[in-house]
């Protein structure tokens, strides 16, 4: 595959200001083959700064809000969102310092507590009153956060291989584990394929054109050289962020009604992932599904079973209501 000619320059810093409502196959790069004509890319502004937005469907239908994990993007959810595109209304953003989202300015302001405003100002601005929320990784956390501030306008939560892996369970210190993201977000291969096979894809399972676009919204290209579209700064200020503000700590305040959908994959870590996904199930009494031979990006490795346990939780709350 060609590089994406929509790449940011990383010398800006943050993302391309002009963003506006436009195709997927426009946004991501030129000249190539989506499949879908029919998803809107656009930035609103929240607290004067851009925030890129993803959506797929129509209005009308029940609408499901998705944040993805730290170093990805709303495309995270591409084929997931192709899949609910017919049942469901979904809205999908870069977080800040992601994508087409510029960075926040302060490093406090990746804390829990400012995120969740953050993200209820977004989901305001969208006209959004009540939605179904899929959360991946670090989005996880936050969706959390945000279902203990605001939960009588969140229909359903669905976690994706995240919410459950508390800081203070860990075995590295925030200073490690920040340190590690500031080195790592700053790093770069040499070709796309690199990219693609060292940054993108690592462990996952399975490949689809559909992947392949999600990874060229992941990249910025600078001198010939391929970087991860995060910059170190956001890495390590969202990892702080979770250390400073542990998940384990509103376990007791969240509804019972999530579900967390837990990797198993590598099985080396499946003990570690297990004593902390029974930890969430005893404090927030939620329900945890181990999904067989997926990896964190288990929605990337298993899309179909990802769709079909997405649609028989919430299709039949959408029928009750």
């Amino acid at each position: 595959m060609i590089p994406c000619s929509f790449c940011l320059d990383l010398k800006k810093q943050s993302p391309v200001t002009n963003c506006q409502s436009v195709t997927i196959m426009d946004r991501i790069c030129e000249g190539t083959e989506l499949g879908e004509k029919h998803v809107n890319r656009y930035c609103i502004k929240i607290g004067g700064k851009d925030v890129r937005v993803t959506e797929w469907g129509e209005s009308g239908n029940p609408v499901v809000f998705c944040l993805h994990g730290l170093g990805s993007t709303s495309l995270s959810f591409i084929e997931i969102a192709e899949g609910l595109k017919n049942d469901f209304h979904i809205f999908a953003v870069d977080a800040p310092g992601h994508g087409q989202t510029d960075p926040f300015d302060r490093e406090e302001d990746y804390e829990m507590p400012e995120m969740v405003e953050w993200l209820d100002k977004v989901i305001d601005t969208l006209h959004i009153e009540r939605f179904y929320f899929l959360s991946h990784s670090w989005g996880s956390f936050v969706a959390l956060f945000y279902v203990k501030n605001y939960r009588e306008k969140v229909l359903g939560s669905i976690l994706l291989d995240g919410g459950y892996q508390s800081k203070r369970e860990s075995k590295q210190s925030m200073d490690e584990e920040a340190a590690f993201y500031e080195v790592d977000f700053e790093d770069y291969v040499e070709t796309w394929e690199e990219f693609k096979e060292q940054a993108v894809y690592g462990s996952v399972s399975r490949r689809s054109a559909a992947l392949d676009r999600a990874a060229e919204d992941l990249v910025l290209k600078k001198d010939g050289r391929f970087y991860w579209h995060a910059r170190g700064y956001t890495g390590s200020s969202i990892v702080k962020a979770m250390h400073k503000h542990d998940i384990v700590d509103i376990y007791h305040e969240l509804p019972s009604d999530i579900l967390l959908l837990r990797a198993t994959l590598p099985s080396n870590r499946e003990q570690e992932r297990r004593r902390m996904a029974g930890i969430f199930e005893e404090k927030t009494i939620g329900i945890v599904k181990d999904i067989p031979e997926s990896t964190h990006m288990l929605h990337w490795d298993q899309p179909d079973y990802i769709l079909s346990i997405i649609e028989q939780n919430w299709n039949v709350i959408k029928e009750g209501n």
